[in-house]
C-alpha cells in the first residue's frame, strides 16, 4: 500500500517524520508492506519516507516574505499534482502547509476522488477565522480530520468535518528527551552555568527579523549575569553562518550546535525563542520561556488592519488555554529592553518562574496523554481501502 503525505517547513518534516515512523511501526504489527512518499525534508527521509521534493526551505510568514518563494512553491504543487496522476496512491495525508495542501486536496477531489484524503495537524484556521473559505476548503477535501488541540476539534467539527482529536504529537517526543543532568552533562554545562537556549529561527525570514534583537538582549543579559552561556541549536544547516557570524559580533559567550536540539532544550533554564512549534516542546520540558516575532513592518499592518486584533495569542503556549502563560513580544514590542526585562525576571524572579511552570501544567493536560502518533498511525491506517 502507498501512502502519500505532504507537508512543508521544518516544523511540518518533524511532525511528519513522528507519523511516518508510527505509521511504519502500526503497519508491521498488521503485517502490512507500507510504501511512503512524500514532500517534506530530511527528518521524514530519515525514518523511511521517499522524499518526491524537499519543502522545507520555502516556508515564510506573511505576504511579502512570501513572495520569494511563490515560484518555488508552484513548481513543487505541479510536480507532486503529476506524480499523484500517474502514480495514484492508496490514501494522501496532508500536514499543514495551508495553500500547497489545498491546492492539492482540490486536485484529488475533481479527480481522483476515490484517494481517502486524512487532515492531521489542520491549518490554523481555528485561531485566525478570516473567513469561511478556507474553512470550507479544509473541510470540503477531507475525509477525516485528525486534530492535535481541544479547540481545532471544537471547531472544525462544527464546520462539518469527521472529527478525532488524538492529542499532539510533541507529548510523544519529548518522552525521548535527556533529563536535565544528563543533557548538562552530554553539554559539558557546568553546575554554576546559566543555560539560555535561544531560537531565533527556522525560516530565513527570521534571520533577518528576530535575530538581531534576540542577540542584542542576550549581550545585555550576559552583562548582567557573566556566568550566563548560550546555546542556539540549528533547525538547517545553511543558517550556521550567519550565526556564528552573529555571535562574535555580538561577543556573546555561546555555542551553535547542529543535531543536539534535545540536548539543548533540555539543558537549559530558560528559552529566549521565536513564536512556534518549540513553544510547546519547551513547556512540555518545562523550561521557561519569552517568545517574540516580528515581521516585515508592511506585513504586520496588512494583517492588524484584516485581523483587527481577532488573533487573541501568537504562541501555541498560550493558544491551548487562551490565556498568557509565556510573555509574547511581538512587532514593536519585541525590543531588546523588553525582552532583556522578561528574561531576567524569569532568571532571577523565582515566584514569575513558579506560576509559568505551574500553567504549564494546565497546558500539559490539554495536550493529550501518550501514544498520540500510534493513535493517529492506527486512524490512518484504517482508512485505507481492504485494510
Amino acid at each position: 500500500m502507498r501512502i502519500f503525505i505532504s507537508t512543508g517547513e521544518v516544523s511540518g518534516d518533524l511532525q511528519g517524520s513522528l507519523l511516518v515512523a508510527a505509521l511504519k511501526r502500526q503497519a508491521a504489527l498488521a503485517g502490512l508492506e507500507l510504501e511512503i512518499v512524500a514532500l517534506g525534508g530530511e527528518k521524514m527521509a530519515n525514518v523511511g519516507a521517499t522524499l518526491l521534493e524537499n519543502t522545507t526551505r520555502i516556508g515564510s510568514v506573511g505576504i511579502l516574505e512570501s513572495l520569494p518563494y511563490v515560484l518555488p512553491t508552484l513548481q513543487i504543487q505541479r510536480r507532486a499534482i503529476a506524480y499523484l496522476k500517474q502514480n495514484p496512491p492508496d490514501l494522501v495525508v496532508l500536514i499543514d502547509y495551508m495553500t500547497p495542501n489545498i491546492v492539492i486536496g482540490n486536485y484529488l477531489r475533481q479527480n481522483l476522488p476515490q484517494i481517502p484524503v486524512v487532515f492531521y495537524i489542520a491549518p490554523q484556521e481555528w485561531v485566525w477565522s478570516l473567513n469561511s473559505r478556507n474553512t470550507n476548503l479544509i473541510v470540503g477535501i477531507t475525509d477525516k480530520l485528525l486534530a492535535v488541540f481541544p479547540g481545532e476539534a471544537r471547531y472544525f467539527q462544527e464546520k462539518g468535518a469527521n472529527v478525532t482529536w488524538v492529542g499532539h504529537p510533541l507529548v510523544d517526543r519529548v518522552q525521548s528527551f535527556p533529563s536535565r543532568e544528563t543533557a548538562r552533562t552530554q553539554l559539558g554545562i557546568a553546575e554554576d552555568v546559566i543555560s539560555v537556549a535561544l531560537l531565533p529561527a527556522s525560516r530565513r525570514q527570521e534571520l533577518k527579523h528576530l535575530l538581531p534583537v534576540m542577540f542584542q538582549a542576550a549581550q545585555v543579559i550576559q552583562a548582567k549575569l557573566p556566568q550566563v552561556h548560550f546555546w542556539i541549536p540549528l533547525s538547517l544547516e545553511i543558517y550556521r553562518k550567519p550565526i556564528e557570524q552573529a555571535i562574535q559580533r555580538y561577543g556573546l559567550q555561546g555555542s551553535v550546535v547542529s543535531g543536539k536540539t534535545q540536548e539543548v532544550l533540555a539543558a537549559a533554564d530558560m528559552a529566549i525563542t521565536k513564536s512556534g512549534t518549540v513553544n510547546l516542546e519547551l513547556a512540555l520540558l518545562n523550561v521557561p520561556q519569552v517568545v517574540l516575532y516580528r515581521l516585515h513592518p508592511i506585513t504586520a499592518w496588512i494583517a492588524r488592519t484584516v485581523l483587527k486584533g481577532s488573533i487573541p495569542f501568537a504562541s501555541p503556549t498560550n493558544l491551548v488555554v487562551m490565556k498568557p502563560i509565556v510573555p509574547e513580544l511581538l512587532q514593536e514590542q519585541a525590543t531588546p529592553e523588553n525582552i532583556t526585562q522578561a528574561a531576567l525576571e524569569l532568571l532571577l524572579n523565582s515566584e514569575r518562574k513558579q506560576q509559568m511552570l505551574a500553567d504549564y501544567q494546565e497546558m500539559q493536560q490539554r495536550l493529550g496523554e501518550v501514544g498520540v502518533c500510534d493513535r493517529a498511525a492506527k486512524e490512518i491506517l484504517q482508512m485505507l481501502p481492504n485494510f
